[in-house]
């Protein structure tokens, strides 16, 4: 049984006519009545009589009427879910990130991409920057949006933000009203960091400024999220050094202070691997540049 089959028993069945069937069909009679035959010999049944006074649906035809629509239309349907797919306009796109991002632009990209791929549905996953990494390579995410320098062979990417890093300080701390302070203005104080198994290339990295300046925390709080960093800190329970972004997050009970003398970076990749062949994927890459010379 082919597509064809289908249409032309649609066809025939509208009509009851051989003849004004094959010319709307644009064929001549006979092979219309060649591929009733197929058909009919396919469905193992007989689909019309044919006498004198024209052509019927049997019982059978009837009952075949349905279904044959029924299959043309999954077939149109299947057609242009793959075309649209093909074209980046259906289907679906997965994307990782870490928290941070979220004042850093990314809802904005989302919503001028989703404008302009109405039909593709985009999962959002937030995970820390080792994680998506992992499902990156295992073919679990389209694209994320990273903090870690350490991007594997095999992967494209673009550098989405740069902030500094500031301080961050409970309200009510003595040093919450500075223009800007140096590291060792909190030698001696308890210091929140994000989670070394979540982030560690910045725990890390927080842990060596502090000690390059002379001072080694006492206590040295870690989570999961930057935002439970300063959510702690806004609760008296330590300092921290944090992206500048958060700042957006106006956390009552949290002030964020510039830091001087040293130059700390929070950088932000896209990434994404080199040898996917996905149209969605190429058309979300370039409203993640277009974002980016929105902000220059």
């Amino acid at each position: 049984m082919e597509f064809r089959h289908l249409r032309y028993f649609l066809m025939l069945a509208e009509e009851l006519h051989f003849g004004r069937a094959a010319q709307r069909l644009s064929i001549s009679q006979p092979p219309l009545s060649l591929n009733i035959q197929q058909l009919e010999a396919s469905v193992g049944a007989q689909l019309f009589t044919r006498n004198s006074r024209g052509v019927q649906l049997t019982a059978a035809g009837s009952a075949f009427v349905p279904a044959a629509r029924a299959l043309l239309a999954q077939a149109s349907a299947a057609s242009r879910e793959a075309r649209d797919v093909a074209e980046g306009q259906s289907g679906q796109l997965q994307i990782g990130f870490a928290g941070t991002m979220l004042y850093c632009g990314l809802p904005q990209i989302l919503s001028g991409f989703q404008a302009s791929h109405p039909r593709l549905r985009m999962e959002l996953r937030e995970l820390s920057s080792a994680e998506q990494l992992s499902e990156l390579l295992r073919d679990r995410l389209d694209v994320g949006f990273v903090h870690t320098p350490r991007v594997p062979p095999g992967f494209e990417q673009i550098l989405v933000a740069s902030q500094p890093l500031v301080a961050c300080l409970p309200a009510n701390h003595p040093l919450a009203h500075e223009g800007s302070l140096g590291l060792a203005a909190l030698a001696g104080q308890d210091l929140v960091v994000v989670s070394r198994t979540v982030s560690p290339d910045y725990n890390e990295r927080i842990l060596q400024w502090c000690e390059q300046s002379g001072w080694m925390p006492p206590v040295v709080h870690e989570l999961r999220h930057w935002l439970s960093v300063v959510s702690l800190v806004s609760q008296g329970l330590g300092v921290a050094l944090v992206p500048q972004a958060l700042q957006q997050s106006a956390l009552s009970g949290a002030v964020f202070v510039p830091l001087r003398e040293v130059d700390v970076r929070y950088d932000t990749r896209c990434l994404w691997r080199s040898d996917r062949d996905q149209t969605a994927l190429g058309d979300f890459v370039q409203a993640v540049q277009a974002g980016l010379v929105g902000k220059r």
